[in-house]
């Protein structure tokens, strides 16, 4: 008994999903890959952190708060940073013309880099929070808080990745390169995102809190402990909004 087989070409597209996952897998695996970034995802983290734990007391850093803060610190990292630099450099070298010729759609780009980011960030926390349990710290999250961690989280990647997009898209890459760099360690160092809002002076306090840098720290910092800080999360909703709509505005798929 013979089957008769059916050779009729039929030319397709893979289904979206799977179109989608692919393109996420493939641009998780080259920011691992990509030494400058792996430095600014992981190793400047967990450097700090170990440090932080090991001598902060000596220059009165909270061993308690500090490990969400540097868990803040990456998320900014690799959300805004890293997106910005990879990006840009794909628009330079024509990269992203070629993906949209193919049966990835425009849409499914953005997802890829959405998901791509989301895995990283989620592998940075996953590392992060275990050196952090290994050296001693003993969060206080409550069921309550640990969701309003969630949701900070959630909105700040959307809110640093909306702006990564549109500086990506509208400077070139060289300057997205020095402008990505610059904008990291301002937010570093006196955003608020490192060392919580007590640290600074009365006057600076109110206009750091209104920053999504500082509302991501603070958010971080107090559900770790059990607190519900609200207002932080309703920044984070505004400036997540508000980055939407400028790389809306802004990116340019060509260079």
């Amino acid at each position: 008994m013979s089957t008769a087989l059916d050779l009729t070409p039929a030319p397709a597209s893979a289904p979206r999903s799977r179109r989608i996952l692919t393109q996420a897998r493939t641009e998780a695996t080259l920011m691992l890959r990509n030494g400058e970034q792996l430095i600014l995802a992981l190793v400047i983290p967990i450097g700090l952190l170990v440090a932080g734990l090991l001598w902060g007391g000596r220059l009165g850093l909270d061993p308690a708060l500090l490990p969400p803060s540097v868990l803040a610190l990456a998320l900014w990292s690799t959300s805004f940073t890293s997106l910005a630099i990879a990006t840009a450099f794909e628009r330079r070298y024509g990269v992203l013309e070629r993906l949209v010729a193919t049966p990835l759609t425009r849409g499914d780009l953005i997802v890829g880099k959405a998901l791509a980011t989301a895995s990283v960030a989620a592998l940075q926390v996953a590392v992060i929070a275990a050196v952090a349990l290994l050296l001693g710290w003993r969060p206080g999250f409550t069921v309550a808080s640990l969701a309003v961690a969630l949701a900070a989280v959630a909105l700040a990647l959307v809110t640093f990745a909306g702006f990564a997009l549109a500086v990506a898209g509208r400077l070139r890459a060289e300057a997205t390169l020095a402008v990505a760099n610059l904008v990291y360690l301002v937010a570093a160092a006196g955003g608020a995102l490192v060392l919580p809002l007590a640290a600074y002076p009365a006057w600076a306090h109110l206009p750091l809190s209104l920053t999504p840098f500082a509302a991501l720290g603070e958010t971080l910092r107090l559900t770790s402990v059990g607190a519900l800080p609200l207002i932080p999360l309703l920044v984070l909703a505004a400036w997540a909004a508000l980055a939407l709509l400028v790389a809306r505005k802004a990116f340019r798929w060509t260079s």
